[in-house]
């Protein structure tokens, strides 16, 4: 191995790890009295806190690494296969996220048991929780896992044959304290880990701008074609695809898949329809529903707005200083300047900053799979009877379990994008059910099931019989798993009556619930209102963003009008959130 760092840098990494395992040794205590402890902090966290903390999680050693490549494929406008998430997002902030804390869930699926009734809804909680806590979640880590291979081998030269037992070692750091610490050590070391990987990739990005190469944005500016530096995607009557070397170019096909459908579509960690995963988590955390209705949306603001500045003007930056990387190779670019231009003891703050990316989502993923393994599945079907303290104990060690199949999993994984596809098309049509379960009474526990197995049945159809690929797989994906879970939910019985009057007298949901509201209830539906809030919140959030773009690139006229959008999107947002209290305890 060739080791490249001076002492300082081993020191400032040595610090981090002690500050990051004594933090988690700190919270033991508080986790260790039940599982709503160990999983949710007590539900006590400020919205800061619990927001911060799911930005933490998406931020992990591969994000960096995949911003560098889009833009490398597709100038700024790449990350639009990203950036148009933001709709579910704010989705789920306006429409859900208050009634993910009135539900007092542990766990996301837990709240098939609320929603759903029968042998149906205990096979679809079981199955949920396997699925999820364990297959998608060790794709998930796995995938995180070799973009942090790919940083270890590139920094330390380190061979191909021992990257494996580095990343465990690095996991087995992660288990010391969220195993011991709970939720609440996890998200309070996401803050700490947060505030050090958004320094850190800010401090690169200036240092890399001002290396004799570049020469500050106006030389970067000058060096770097111009499709490199738009903000928008094309729109094309016959391409499918993103062009490679060339503004992101996408087929009209592909524009409304991935624009218009995919954000409500198709089930994706962290951009679940409806909230889901460590999303929900983090809401049922929050100590009140305002706060987790600013928690998800300092998240969406964070998320796309603010945080991918800095990796976009290093991935610029990388176009200019390494022409010559193959087109496999293009993501490695924000590695490289790292080892070239950080001076000794930034080495070491750049790597902590890594390292913290990395195990802010590595202890997220453990401590939300547990949370599925032991509240869905251990404690609701196997030890009924099981002690408090039993709970926590056999939550700590399905942390460790939960690690060393993540470990197997990543030895599989040959390639990260096939793996981000096939999430995205093996979990299509099933957001629409997810959505309308709270909106809708007659969804029942039979729709959740169809959804879920019919996009593999049809992706399976799509891609194996008669080889269709993205967008076109996509649609048929969509459009028949919607299909079956509407034939499915007419063919089935409703939901027991008693079930769902007991959820909607917790909830208190808007949309169709006549039946069950009493002859005396006054409902005024807030979905319109709601409508506003959310548009007007998606403006705000890409204002924000093209308006944070434009300031760095002195393109002082798109500025001026992105400030308009900003400040009336957020006029309307404020009047509209005071007439439906949307922000009141």
């Amino acid at each position: 191995m060739d080791f490249e760092l001076a002492t300082i840098d081993y020191i400032i990494i040595a610090l981090f790890i002690l500050i990051t395992v004594g933090v988690g040794v700190g919270f033991s205590k508080k986790a260790g009295k039940d599982i709503s402890s160990f999983f949710v902090g007590g539900r006590n966290l400020p919205w800061y806190i619990a927001g911060t903390s799911m930005v933490a999680t998406t931020f992990a050693a591969d994000t960096p690494l995949a911003v560098t490549e889009l833009v490398a494929q597709g100038g700024i406008a790449g990350n639009w296969l990203w950036w148009n998430m933001l709709a579910g997002g704010m989705l789920t902030t306006f429409f859900f996220a208050r009634y993910w804390r009135r539900a007092q869930v542990i766990t996301d699926i837990e709240l098939i048991g609320l929603r759903y009734s029968g042998k149906a809804a205990r096979f679809l909680r079981v199955f949920r929780a396997l699925y999820l806590g364990l297959f998608m979640n060790a794709l998930i880590i796995g995938w995180v896992n070799v973009a942090l291979m790919a940083l270890l081998q590139v920094f330390f030269n380190i061979p191909e044959s021992q990257l494996l037992w580095w990343v465990a070692l690095a996991m087995v750091i992660v288990v010391l304290y969220s195993a011991t610490s709970g939720l609440l050590g996890v998200a309070f070391t996401d803050v700490i880990q947060f505030v050090i990987a958004m320094a850190g990739t800010i401090v690169l990005a200036f240092i890399v701008l001002d290396a004799e190469p570049i020469g500050g944005i106006a030389g970067l500016k000058a060096q770097l074609p111009s499709w490199a530096l738009d903000f928008f995607p094309k729109i094309s009557a016959d391409q499918s695809v993103a062009e490679v070397g060339g503004t992101l170019t996408l087929g009209l096909g592909s524009f409304l898949a991935y624009i218009t459908i995919q954000w409500w579509a198709s089930w994706y960690p962290g951009s679940e329809p409806g909230g889901g995963g460590y999303v929900v988590q983090r809401m049922s955390s929050a100590r009140s529903e305002k706060d987790s209705i600013y928690a998800t949306l300092f998240f969406q603001i964070a998320h796309y707005c603010l945080r991918p500045w800095p990796w976009i003007i290093v991935a610029l930056c990388a176009l200019v200083l390494y022409p010559d990387l193959s087109e496999g190779d293009k993501k490695l670019g924000y590695v490289m300047a790292m080892k070239d231009y950080l001076p000794d003891g930034l080495k070491g703050l750049l790597l902590v900053a890594f390292f913290s990316a990395y195990m802010s989502t590595i202890s997220t993923q453990l401590n939300w799979a547990t949370s599925y393994l032991i509240n869905d599945v251990y404690k609701e079907f196997i030890s009924k009877e099981a002690s408090d303290r039993d709970l926590v104990m056999a939550s700590r060690i399905g942390t460790l379990l939960l690690m060393l199949v993540a470990l197997y999993v990543t030895s599989l994984i040959g390639s990260i994008a096939a793996v981000w596809r096939f999430i995205i098309e093996c979990g299509a049509g099933l957001g629409l059910v997810l959505i309308l379960r709270w909106y809708w009474w007659r969804i029942n526990a039979w729709s959740e099931i169809s959804a879920t197995i019919a996009p593999f049945v049809a992706y399976a159809l799509s891609v194996y019989g008669f080889g269709w690929s993205f967008p076109n797989s996509f649609f048929f994906t969509v459009g028949f798993t919607t299909i079956v879970w509407l034939v499915v939910t007419f063919m089935t019985r409703p939901t027991d009556r008693a079930v769902l009057q007991k959820f909607y007298n917790t909830i208190r949901p808007d949309g169709n619930w006549k039946p069950f509201r009493s002859p005396e209830e006054k409902h005024q539906s807030k979905i319109g209102k709601l409508l506003i809030c959310w548009l007007s919140a998606i403006a705000l959030a890409y204002a924000t963003l093209f308006l944070t773009g434009s300031i760095i690139f002195r393109e002082w006229s798109e500025a001026v009008v992105y400030a308009v959008i900003l400040v009336v999107s957020l006029v309307i947002l404020k009047r509209t959130s005071d007439q439906v209290k949307i922000f009141a305890d």
